[in-house]
């Protein structure tokens, strides 16, 4: 019900017909109005109401408009009372609805057990289901306890049907290696195994991951029973076997078991499809990195050898000039020596053969170690093409495995070998002998090499795999039938020509008002010579608030060293996010005030980094078990992203508008580097920052509330975590404009934000290189003032031809069936220029333009991104105070672990945000504060302050125990 209701929803679901009419004008006038809202929500729900909260806004005005009465009657109505009841007795019996018998929830059972548990919908929603099945057949519906019942009672038998259909249809192979796993959990394919993570690059790890892959392809796993299940119930039943023990799994009965685990490997096998992916392309990555490094370490030792190589080139040069009739062995020799002059040829030829040697390292590598893993890999792993440009590599895999398989040793071009598109020209003289003869060994490091560049790229695909799966599932099947479906949820016309007549005229309008305007813009010109031509004065610095210090004086006095753990309760307190934490078992033990508690020293043991065994020693009543099992059976990503939205989306809607200003359309991104352990493939030596470490990606809005949070590795797309969370964040939030910093733009970036229907605002550290492109030919000369800095025409035609394109990749972003990186991906190659790719290069040359005559014309935009950038940045240095336990360091190798970490990090300090925006808003409310703050004080105002905050102690929870608000302030 809680919804947005249209103007013609409310006249489909909430008119009141004649009849209706006629039995409500026979009431009192003062219950008129919670007759008909009774009536009418039954009709649309299948339930009646237990308050006034219940019945939707706009429905409660509509109905009190064509009843003539004051909407306040509705909350003024007896709804548990005499007249309440009465009036639900007349609804049953004017509607014709029945008692519930015996049969009917029979029925009410089977149907649930048939039709809704297969969805995997949650609670609330088969609830709702059961209130419209009763309203269908005229029938009572249960009660609220009766109806959990029934749908806890449903789901378990759905599951234990389903989880036994599956163990029977498994081959009794198949269920003996299953159950010899759960025996021997600590094996290469044990249970334990099985649910670890690929671990750090190395040949050990790749063949580990290679034997669990085709252990579960071995065990041929009826994949068609999942045809007509939802998502939900799999993950769920995923999520259950994934936290439980060897020791667990073998406590349930031999159906269950089996079913459970082979649900569990069904999930798990695409998961492992990509580690063994990643770790092929990193081993692949690794020897190559490694060849290089040592290859010019040997250089480097070679050219420290020769000393004062340019004196001695001098010197030659002069004796030569002296006594040109002379011989070398007289003239040159006593100049230079012998020994020295060869060993300056060795140098030569070491620069001259730096590719051979580079492939002599890495074969020598390859042959020695690493080739071992071409078996394993070769029988794990499936490699599939859609294009036949690239099937010269399919095709060098398939002629590997034919040698390997007759024994042979070497290859001949004359036989038909792939040499083009496989083995690289620089390689050729060396890999190509005489004869047309091909090393084994040689080709299928070059096939390997060719290959990972192909994965990267999406042209060669994996069958089996997620993140590497066919890039044709990316993008939408169904786009040509819902084509006009699709533009208009972005927002654009079909017409490519009016879309790009758009996007000109609005270039030119830019370009003509920078040019006019650069003469009064002072802060900025644009210079003739030189390589930089644009010169942007750096704006002066804003004074500083001169009321900000006192107002968090007083927020300290009032509330001093509130304790982070009492902060925590009280924003779940508030905003009730404890309860997007549901177990992933079949029933809660705990009552709710203990589990509320675990809870809570949970989220903050891993939101700190304390852990929950640094915890459990602080609290007197609660062991480490206890907490480890709440962490286990409740707390994943999915239920952290829900309860961080939660508080955000309640931190926007506490704000007052007074203090803080419209909360606005825009939003800030930028990353932050964490130290991790590293036996894993998500951590990564940070190359800006340096040292091994994750990177989260914060979304941050205007006041310090976190909209989202992603954790990617170092070598990410920052442009697709950009985008990612503009499209995938769970709050109220409604973004408009991006503010980026320099590495979370690029041409690409902009094409794909102006699809999807939001402005990117980048600060560019590199402003004084950046060129105008030009909507036409023949506009240069009408530019005067910029013609310095203007580049080429806009190839629109490319755009034209790829709109269509174009708009599909943007479809999958916003839909869903593809995440922003998969997508850049497919545009990775650099040395071939993919068609669409060049359509949104041009697009988004296009579009910067746009903003950066807009960036140079304004200053007042140029300190808005920079403002909006700093508010990120005073995110980030929280980080550190609110992460505090192990030295900021993400401390555990497995990855959902590692992701649980930052969300429980992104939640606390959420809550942070939430508990000082009340505190704020409490000082502030006082006239006499108010008065005080000035617009310079109302612009740096931040509810991202810790000053007062301790985040230390003990670790005592009292649920009845509140922070007050409300005390009397002192001005």
């Amino acid at each position: 019900m809680d919804r947005n209701w249209s103007r013609q929803e409310l006249a489909e679901h909430w008119s009141l017909g004649f009849e209706e009419r006629a039995r409500i004008d026979g009431k009192s006038a003062s219950l008129r109005l919670g007759f008909a809202a009774q009536l009418k929500f039954y009709q649309l729900s299948g339930r009646f109401p237990a308050s006034a909260s219940e019945i939707p806004d706009p429905a409660r005005d509509y109905l009190a408009e064509q009843l003539e009465r004051p909407a306040a009657e509705l909350v003024e109505y007896d709804w548990s009372g005499r007249n309440g009841q009465r009036h639900r007795s007349e609804i049953l019996s004017l509607l014709g609805i029945q008692s519930l018998e015996g049969h009917d929830l029979a029925a009410l059972q089977d149907w649930l057990e048939r039709e809704i548990c297969r969805s995997g919908a949650g609670l609330e929603s088969m609830i709702e289901s059961i209130d419209r099945w009763s309203l269908r057949r005229k029938v009572r519906s249960p009660s609220m306890s009766v109806s959990q019942r029934l749908v806890r009672s449903a789901r378990r038998r759905f599951e234990e049907t389903l989880l036994t259909r599956i163990a029977t249809a498994l081959a009794p192979e198949a269920a003996a290696r299953m159950e010899a796993s759960l025996n021997a959990p600590d094996t290469t394919v044990g249970f334990a195994a099985i649910k670890a993570d690929p671990g750090r690059i190395a040949l050990e790890s790749l063949l580990k991951a290679a034997d669990r892959l085709s252990f579960i392809r071995r065990l041929e796993l009826p994949r068609g029973m999942f045809s007509e299940i939802g998502p939900p119930v799999i993950e769920r039943l995923r999520r259950r076997a994934a936290q439980e023990t060897a020791w667990e799994m073998r406590r349930h009965a031999p159906a269950r078991r089996l079913g459970m685990y082979a649900v569990f490997l069904m999930a798990r096998e695409a998961e492992i499809t990509d580690g063994l992916v990643d770790l092929l392309l990193e081993t692949i990555h690794k020897i190559d990195v490694k060849a290089e490094r040592s290859t010019l370490a040997a250089l480097t030792r070679d050219i420290d050898r020769v000393f004062g190589k340019d004196r001695l080139l001098a010197e030659i040069a002069a004796a030569a000039t002296e006594d040109p009739d002379g011989t070398v062995r007289d003239v040159i020799f006593p100049v230079a020596g012998e020994a020295k002059l060869k060993a300056i040829m060795a140098e030569y030829k070491a620069r001259g053969a730096w590719e051979q040697r580079v492939h002599h390292t890495m074969r020598a590598s390859y042959a020695n170690h690493y080739r071992r893993m071409l078996p394993a890999l070769l029988e794990a792993l499936e490699f599939r093409s859609n294009n036949a440009v690239h099937r010269p590599v399919l095709d060098g895999l398939a002629w590997i495995r034919r040698a390997r398989r007759e024994g042979r040793r070497l290859l001949h071009v004359g036989d038909g070998v792939p040499v083009d598109g496989v083995i690289p020209v620089k390689w050729r003289d060396v890999v190509i002998a005489a004869g047309g003869r091909i090393n084994l060994i040689d080709y299928e490091l070059c096939v390997l090499k060719a290959l990972r560049e192909r994965i990267r790229a999406k042209e060669i695909w994996v069958v089996g795999a997620d993140r590497h799966r066919n890039p044709d599932d990316d993008l939408p099947k169904d786009f040509d039938a819902r084509r006009t479906e699709y533009y208009a949820d972005l927002g654009l016309s079909m017409d490519a020509r009016a879309f790009t007549a758009a996007i000109k005229a609005e270039m030119e309008e830019e370009l003509r008002r920078f040019n006019a305007e650069l003469t009064a813009t002072g802060s900025v010109r644009i210079l003739w010579r030189g390589a930089n031509r644009i010169s942007v004065s750096p704006t002066p610095p804003q004074p500083e608030p001169p009321g900000l210090a006192a107002v968090k004086t007083e927020v300290a006095r009032r509330w001093p060293m509130v304790a982070l753990l009492d902060l925590l309760k009280e924003a779940a307190l508030d905003t009730g996010f404890l309860d997007a934490f549901k177990t992933s078992g079949e029933r809660v033990a705990l009552d709710p005030a203990t589990l509320q508690r675990r809870l809570l020293l949970c989220l903050y043991g891993l939101g700190t980094n304390a852990g929950l065994k640094r915890v459990s020693t602080g609290v007197e009543d609660v062991s480490y078990k206890e907490l480890l099992h709440v962490h286990r059976r409740f707390i994943h990503a999915e239920a952290l992203r829900d309860a961080a939205g939660r508080v955000a989306n309640a931190t926007l809607a506490i704000r007052n508008p007074a203090i803080w200003g419209d909360v606005g359309t825009a939003c800030a991104s930028d990353s932050k580097k964490f130290g991790a352990w590293d036996r894993n493939l998500m951590t990564e030596w940070h190359i800006r920052y340096g040292g091994r470490g994750v990177m989260i990606y914060w979304h941050v809005e205007k006041r310090s509330t976190c909209i989202y949070s992603q954790l990617k590795r170092c070598s990410s797309s920052e442009v697709a975590a950009m985008i990612e969370g503009v499209l995938r964040h769970c709050t109220d939030l409604e973004i408009r404009r991006q503010y980026v910093d320099s590495h979370g733009q690029s041409e690409v970036a902009f094409a794909f934000c102006k699809l999807l229907g939001f402005e990117l605002a980048p600060r560019l550290k590199a402003i004084a290189h950046q060129k105008l492109c030009l909507p036409r030919a023949g506009m240069k000369g009408e530019l005067p003032n910029l013609m310095p800095i203007l580049s080429d025409v806009i190839d629109w035609t490319s755009v034209e031809r790829q709109y269509d394109e174009m708009v599909k990749h943007a479809v999958a972003m916003r839909r869903g069936t593809a995440d922003a990186e998969a997508i850049l991906r497919r545009f990775a190659r650099s040395e071939i220029m993919h068609p669409t790719y060049r359509a949104l290069a041009e697009l988004g040359r296009a579009i910067k333009t746009i903003f950066l005559c807009r960036y140079l014309r304004m200053e007042a935009f140029r300190q808005e991104i920079h403002e909006s950038l700093n508010v990120v940045e005073n995110w980030n240095s929280a980080n550190s105070f609110v992460f505090f336990g192990k030295g900021g360091e993400v401390a555990t190798n497995r990855l959902e672990d590692q992701e649980i970490s930052v969300l429980a990090l992104h939640l606390l300090q959420n809550c942070l945000v939430y508990v000082n925006t009340r505190m704020l808003q409490s000082v502030l409310g006082n006239p006499a504060w108010a008065a005080r703050m000035t617009p310079e004080d109302h612009r740096g105002l931040t509810p991202l302050s810790y000053a007062h905050i301790n985040p230390y102690g003990r670790f005592e929870i009292d649920l009845d125990s509140r922070i007050d608000f409300e005390q009397q302030v002192a001005a």
